[in-house]
């Protein structure tokens, strides 16, 4: 299973992030401080990527970016930061880290920058093969138009293979009820919008661990929907 550390001291922003990982297939290693995340690295060597909070008391993110980049090249590094000032992300960037995301994110933004970062890293796995989008649990064959979740087959009608799609393609993103029709059914299509919220709810009977608690395909209220949080 691929490992990942996070680092975040703030043990409410913490357990989100592990739990979204792990419902995406990550085995997630946790650490409060700089120093226990050094630590739980060195005992941890196989760890792929680690998410390191900017702002920690003792020996901040920068720091552990730095000194983690300084033994270990082949590690993702990617700085979770609440900040906005590009300074913080270009310095995050010079001290070694590979990416960057900004407070308050989605998790399904995070897992698919994860999963891309993973699969970049000379040491993570082998790249996907073309014509697919994976965004854990889920991978999309664009070719034969499948889907897994957890690698099990998920039988899909053709638009609802072509919503999800759609979804995947654009991670956190609020597509509104008329954009999905657009996309999905075609410009010419002039049936009313509640086809869309049908199919998505069979959609979400599909895919979703809890239809009526979705996580994955999110409500706009009074919009349309998006894929995360």
């Amino acid at each position: 299973m691929r490992k990942v550390m996070v680092l975040e001291d703030e043990s409410s922003i913490r357990s989100f992030i592990v739990i979204n990982l792990r419902r995406a297939g990550y085995e997630v290693v946790e650490a409060e401080t700089g120093e226990e995340a050094l630590d739980k690295l060195h005992e941890n060597p196989d760890t792929l990527v680690a998410l390191l909070d900017v702002m920690l008391p003792g020996i901040d993110g920068f720091e552990v970016c730095r000194r983690i980049r300084a033994t270990n090249p082949r590690i993702g590094i990617i700085m979770l930061t609440a900040r906005s000032q590009e300074m913080d992300k270009v310095t995050g960037l010079m001290n070694g880290a590979d990416d960057y995301v900004t407070k308050p994110f989605s998790p399904v933004e995070l897992t698919a920058r994860v999963d891309a970062l993973i699969r970049r890293s000379s040491g993570g796995t082998q790249e996907l093969p073309p014509g697919t989008i994976s965004q854990p649990p889920f991978l999309l064959n664009t070719r034969n138009r499948t889907l897994e979740k957890n690698g099990q087959r998920i039988k899909l009608t053709q638009v609802e293979y072509s919503i999800m799609r759609m979804f995947m393609e654009n991670p956190g993103k609020a597509l509104s009820r008329e954009e999905i029709l657009d996309l999905v059914w075609g410009r010419d299509y002039f049936g009313e919008l509640k086809i869309v919220d049908v199919n998505v709810r069979r959609l979400r009977l599909k895919i979703e661990d809890s239809p009526t608690s979705p996580t994955y395909i999110n409500t706009v209220w009074g919009y349309g929907y998006k894929w995360g949080f």
